[in-house]
């Protein structure tokens, strides 16, 4: 039995079906758990995270949180009591470890050959006379100055270490309910990948409450616009529901989390699972208007019938494209590519069971769409005709159009960048992007390298080697402060002997005199003062170097510099960092693209070839998809877009989507060209009847992402731009270059 007859003989039973898929979609959804957490889309076994694991182990996993203060006097008695106040109450807490600030950092000195260890601030000044001792005296104090107070004072830091047992969302909640119960007028910007998370979170959320009805609600109307019939919106509309449902629910069900990516999930259903829908109606109004005898269960029938072999093709097309996102080396990625296709097959087989079924029991309804008549052609029957037009009376000038476009985009190519962090997550305007800025601007940056030493570190040879590494190191560019064990030692030969002297800002010779040095500063000093650059047996040290850099090349450039100071050194035990995690996942999100890039162009144009039994038609086919990313990557560089962590994701779904609409214009032209028509006229035909679909088809996907806009992730809106701009592009094409080409070529595999 054909599955046009198959359907409507048991379409109670289809959509008895259906109503049970809901229903067990919907319970999973209810498990389902957000993963705001970039450093876990991974894998685990990347080389920065297993270096960075090996530094936990031995110093304790430590979250850090950045929290800055800006006043114009840091020094002046109501900020300095409100920071001491919060100091006490932080360090009063289970969930913090350690904390660094003014109140915490001390002042080395020495007296009578002794060493003398008191906080930089032993009581808030309340005179300007104390004041200004107070500034002069941290202008001395290497370990203050520049690192915990701006050289203008404007702006002090606070660092907290956050227990990593702890959730996300109850230490925020705590920070902010201690930072409101020690108010103050000074501006308060906090910064850290826990604080970026639990942003995050907040934001995945809003954008789902927000998002999803604003995309339904714009299909709705976007469909009622197009077919102005009650059964254009629900039909398609209930397809897009249940391919949503399933697509949510699998991620639970497979024990997955949903991402920031995740976002995307429902609005790519939204845009992407009303296509054959909208394919459907648009043919049931065609035959409407040509075949006014025909019944309403006859249209059905003849509709599915001409509609089963495209549909499906594109359907696997298209999922073909997206199932490349699984060859990304991002996990999100893969999870997506894997149940958007699963929705995308199921919105495929929706629209040719479920949507003739139903429509089977509807009124056939009053004609609202002639493609007979002129008089009431429509704005885009019009510009379907004119582009008829234009590309059988002139195929070698459009041609042209496209190769100087392609040519002027191309360029921007050489300016296409990688992003070298996920700072864009946030707004440029979010206090985590703020205090970034100021970190970078007044504190030596926000970015951290840690080179961990293994041996004995109480040995000269080893301090004096982390101290050499330290001093060239912050001669290169970009880097702000190094701090190290060594940098300490060097603060207490100061103390502890005259400028001039031998001993003066250096490390002894000896280690029973760096024993010593320790020795004497525990004495007034606290021990534990050491344990963020040394471990309590002195066999591990760590090297923090702290810097700010703009791109991928000037990490590099500091990174080499590195590898080439340690290179021969046998104490170095590894290179970590939450920075190099940043940049590898960087790295790796340009690797994943290039690789599902060339998984779903080279599957897509061999399923052409399959299709039309035709090299030809893969090679024609595969141009709309080609000009589209060359053009799409080129503006991305044109406009200072950076490949981030869900712009790579661009090219696997520009190219699902796009093939879509070179299938139909294919399909089409091999229909009439068979039929006895000329190629002109063939075209003719198919853009005023397939190309009006493929119009419709194209704008209500594009409707469905510019709901994107409304994201409150940058990277999100640039991602809606682009694949707006980039499905327009294959648009075009297949509206313009294809039938041009066609026209000139007259490729045979039409006619077979």
């Amino acid at each position: 039995m054909k599955i046009e007859k198959f359907v409507i003989r048991y379409r109670w039973l289809i959509i008895g079906l259906s109503i049970l898929l809901v229903i067990g979609s919907v319970l999973p959804m209810l498990k389902m758990e957000v993963n705001p957490d970039l450093a876990t889309y991974m894998p685990a076994s990347m080389p920065a995270t297993v270096d960075q694991k090996k530094v936990d182990e031995i110093f304790g996993e430590r979250e850090p949180l950045l929290i800055i203060f800006e006043a114009e006097d840091v020094l002046n008695q109501s900020t300095l009591t409100r920071i001491k106040k919060l100091n006490q109450e932080f360090k009063r807490q289970k969930e913090f470890d350690q904390v660094i600030s003014l109140f915490e950092i001390k002042n080395i000195r020495g007296e009578d050959g002794m060493m003398l260890v008191d906080p930089v601030v032993k009581r808030i000044p309340k005179t300007d006379e104390k004041r200004e001792e107070l500034r002069e005296s941290i202008r001395g104090n290497s370990m203050a100055y520049g690192l915990v107070v701006s050289e203008d004072f404007r702006y002090t830091l606070m660092l907290i270490d956050v227990v990593a047992v702890n959730q996300d969302k109850e230490v925020m909640d705590l920070l902010f309910s201690l930072l409101n119960k020690y108010p103050g007028d000074e501006v308060v910007r906090i910064s850290g990948q826990l604080y970026l998370r639990t942003e995050a979170n907040d934001k995945i959320s809003r954008d789902f409450i927000i998002l999803l009805p604003i995309g339904i609600l714009l299909m709705l109307l976007f469909l009622w616009i197009s077919f102005r019939e009650i059964k254009g919106l629900i039909l398609p509309f209930s397809v897009v529901a249940i391919s949503i449902l399933v697509s949510m629910g699998l991620i639970p069900l497979l024990g997955w989390e949903l991402s920031i990516i995740g976002v995307l999930i429902p609005i790519m259903m939204i845009a992407i699972a009303n296509n054959y829908g909208v394919h459907f109606i648009a043919k049931y109004q065609e035959l409407k208007s040509l075949r006014m005898d025909l019944s309403m269960q006859d249209i059905v029938i003849e509709t599915t019938r001409y509609l089963i072999r495209p549909i499906i093709l594109t359907g696997l097309t298209t999922m073909v494209g997206i199932i490349g996102l699984v060859a990304h080396i991002l996990i999100p990625a893969k999870q997506m590519g894997v149940v958007v296709s699963v929705g995308i097959g199921l919105a495929l087989i929706l629209s040719l069971t479920l949507i003739p079924a139903w429509m089977s029991m509807m009124k056939k309804g009053k004609l609202k769409h002639s493609v007979t008549q002129s008089g009431s052609l429509s704005f885009l029957d019009q510009l379907l005709i004119r582009i008829g037009k234009a590309n059988t009376l002139h195929p070698r000038r459009v041609i042209l159009f496209f190769i100087a476009f392609v040519i002027i985009s191309g360029i921007g190519l050489t300016r296409f960048r990688v992003a070298s962090d996920f700072n864009n997550i946030m707004p440029k305007n979010h206090p985590f992007n703020e205090a970034i800025d100021i970190a970078g601007e007044h504190f030596g940056g926000t970015k951290s390298i840690t080179v961990s030493f293994q041996g004995d570190i109480k040995d000269p040879i080893v301090l004096k080697e982390i101290d050499r590494y330290g001093m060239e190191l912050e001669a290169t560019p970009g880097v702000g402060n190094v701090t190290s064990l060594a940098s300490i030692i060097k603060i207490m030969s100061k103390a502890l002997n005259e400028p001039g002297e031998e001993g003066y800002d250096g490390i002894p010779d000896t280690r029973a005199a760096i024993a010593q040095y320790i020795e004497l500063y525990t004495m007034s000093g606290d021990p534990e003062d050491f344990e963020r650059f040394v471990d309590f047996s002195y066999e591990n040290a760590i090297m923090n170097i702290q810097y700010q850099a703009a791109n991928l090349d000037e990490i590099d450039l500091i990174l080499d510099k590195i590898d080439k100071l340690v290179e021969d050194d046998s104490h170095v035990s590894g290179i970590a960092g939450y920075s190099l995690i940043e940049k590898e996942l960087c790295e790796a999100i340009a690797v994943g693209q290039a690789y599902s890039l060339l998984f779903a162009f080279f599957a897509i144009m061999l399923l052409m070839m399959l299709i039309f039994r035709s090299f030809s038609a893969g090679l024609i086919g595969a141009l709309p998809l080609l000009f589209s990313i060359t053009c799409t990557f080129g503006l991305m560089g044109w406009l200072g877009i950076e490949l981030d962590i869900v712009t790579a994701l661009l090219s696997s779904i520009s190219i699902g989507l796009g093939v879509d609409y070179t299938i139909h214009m294919f399909w089409r032209l091999r229909t009439e060209i068979r039929q006895g028509n000329s190629y002109k006229d063939a075209i003719l035909v198919s853009l005023r009847t397939i190309g009006r679909g493929i119009s419709i088809n194209a704008f209500a996907v594009i409707l469905g992402f510019s709901v994107l806009f409304f994201s409150g992730f940058p990277l999100i809106r640039s991602f809606a731009f682009l694949i707006i701009i980039s499905l327009l592009l294959c648009l075009i094409s297949s509206l313009m270059l294809i039938p041009a080409i066609v026209v000139i070529r007259k490729p045979k595999f039409f006619s077979k």
